[in-house]
């Protein structure tokens, strides 16, 4: 299992019943990417720029789509830059590839399509590692979910992960960054969409 892919589970099962923004998730996906690719030694950062490393990523296909989309040319990608341009939609993407692998399973309910009902996943191996880690408390997932906005009574209140890896640090703040200005995007559409509509009322 994958960072990204425990953080993809975790939003489903320590999410439930709240509202995890997919932007956010996205955001927060991409970063756990970078992450395991450092993990990997498939990259390594010189300050906030991703330099591709050597090393081939691990058997996951989803990783090694993201480290083959690196870019190789100097002066490389910031952090930022590459959750934004790999983040557009990677929620979706994680989602799309663990429901096509049996990972999960939209729920069936009586009277209700089977197209239609949440998606959750499936009692499976891949599961009980991401609950394991989400319930130990790993600093590197809980830092990233609180990026995408999840929590569960045993995660509020927790303290700061501790976590003395100066890039991955940097890759979680870039995260915590991205997801602030998101949400100052949203708000700014809120407003915009608010004034319009009281103009049209007011024609």
């Amino acid at each position: 299992m994958t960072t990204p892919r425990d953080l993809s589970i975790t939003a489903v099962e320590a999410g439930a019943g709240r509202a995890v923004e997919p932007g956010d998730l996205s955001l927060a996906l991409a970063g756990a990417e970078v992450i395991d690719l450092l993990e990997a030694g498939a990259l390594t950062l010189d300050g906030d720029r991703i330099v591709p490393g050597g090393q081939r990523p691990p058997g996951d296909p989803l990783l090694s789509e993201a480290a083959a989309a690196l870019v190789w040319q100097e002066p490389y990608e910031s952090v930022e830059d590459w959750l934004w341009r790999r983040g557009r939609g990677l929620s979706e993407v994680y989602r799309r590839v663990l429901v096509a692998e049996g990972q999960m399973a939209r729920r069936r309910r009586r009277w209700v399509p089977a197209r239609g009902g949440r998606v959750e996943p499936v009692d499976s191996p891949a599961r009980r590692h991401a609950a394991d880690r989400w319930a130990s408390g790993e600093p590197v997932l809980a830092a990233l979910a609180a990026a995408a906005g999840i929590r569960d009574r045993a995660a509020e209140g927790d303290e700061a992960p501790d976590i003395a890896d100066d890039a991955v640090l940097t890759v979680l703040a870039a995260v915590n960054e991205a997801v602030v200005e998101l949400e100052s995007v949203r708000q700014r559409r809120t407003v915009e969409k608010a004034a319009f509509d009281n103009i049209w009322r007011g024609a």
